[in-house]
């Protein structure tokens, strides 16, 4: 199993003010492509630290907190996919960057790929990591409340030593002291030393409406740029296939509506491939980042 040791210090953090939102940001400094990656629903900017150090040569990489999340705001309001995508273009705006990679884990490819749908002047090439080409309802059937409940935050919050022992015990196979430490900014450490999601519930259920609503699969064939599908082949166990066959076909569909793209499948990894495959997922990143840096250099859209 990969499991990083010893990935270097912590990057510089910066911030920018985007009308009446703060956000927060890593500067992995670089040169070359740039690069903004967005983490996953109730993560951080640090989901990505065991990922970057090994994608970072040749290229300027900034991981964003989006809102809600990390050390950004959290306003009441905003949770919509074309806010959620303006953020991203204020961020780029103060950042001085015009055009741009853009990377996304689970919910965070899911506004990646509202990006690149709604403002494709403003991205290069687009990776989708397990998430986007399923965001919304499972199945035909499920009802709003079936899908909010699914999708509503895990009972490991509380005395810090529950949060950290359910992850821990999770992740046993690359648990690491950085891990601890990335995992311990995508929470709120309360007065008496308990740990909450810092993302609020009704801003929660907000974001989950939003996908609900308005799934963003919907988007994919608005989309104009080399995109990178990137999936988790999860570990086979008993009455999965099901599952697993769900998501190939997923995957295939999505890569159908898409006009330039291609797919790769980690194998035997769950779906915080971040984790658990930190160099594998580097590695497949850095080649389609290189794959396409020739033709979006200087292409307009």
């Amino acid at each position: 199993m990969n499991q990083i040791s010893d990935a270097g210090p912590e990057p510089p953090e910066g911030w920018l003010k985007t009308g009446d939102l703060k956000m927060h940001y890593l500067d992995w400094g670089g040169t070359g492509k740039p690069v903004l990656a967005l983490h996953g629903m109730a993560s951080s900017c640090h989901w990505y630290d065991l990922v970057i150090p090994h994608l970072k040569d040749g290229l300027r990489i900034i991981a964003l907190d989006q809102r809600a999340h990390g050390k950004t705001d959290q306003p009441s309001t905003g949770y919509d996919w074309p806010t959620l995508a303006g953020d991203v273009i204020a961020a780029l705006d103060q950042l001085e960057i015009q055009r741009t990679a853009i990377i996304g884990h689970s919910w965070g490819a899911s506004v990646a790929l509202s990006v690149a749908a709604l403002h494709p002047d403003r991205v290069s090439a687009l990776a989708l990591i397990d998430g986007g080409f399923s965001a919304g309802p499972r199945s035909p059937d499920m009802t709003w409340e079936e899908f909010k409940e699914r999708l509503s935050p895990r009972d490991i919050y509380g005395p810090r030593e529950r949060y950290l022992g359910a992850l821990s015990r999770q992740f046993a196979h690359c648990w690491s002291d950085q891990l601890e430490h990335m995992v311990m900014t995508m929470v709120q450490v309360e007065a008496d030393g308990t740990v909450q999601e810092r993302l609020k519930p009704e801003n929660h259920e907000q974001l989950l409406w939003a996908m609900w609503s308005d799934p963003s699969s919907l988007k994919l064939s608005q989309v104009r740029c080399p995109t990178l599908l990137v999936a988790a082949e999860r570990r086979r166990q008993d009455g999965n296939d099901a599952f697993l066959r769900r998501r190939r076909e997923q995957v295939d569909a999505a890569q159908a509506a898409l006009s330039e793209s291609q797919v790769v499948w980690i194998p035997d990894t769950g779906h915080d491939i971040g984790y658990e495959k930190p160099e594998e997922l580097a590695d497949t990143l850095g080649e389609f980042l290189a794959g396409t840096t020739r033709s979006s250099t200087g292409r307009s859209q």
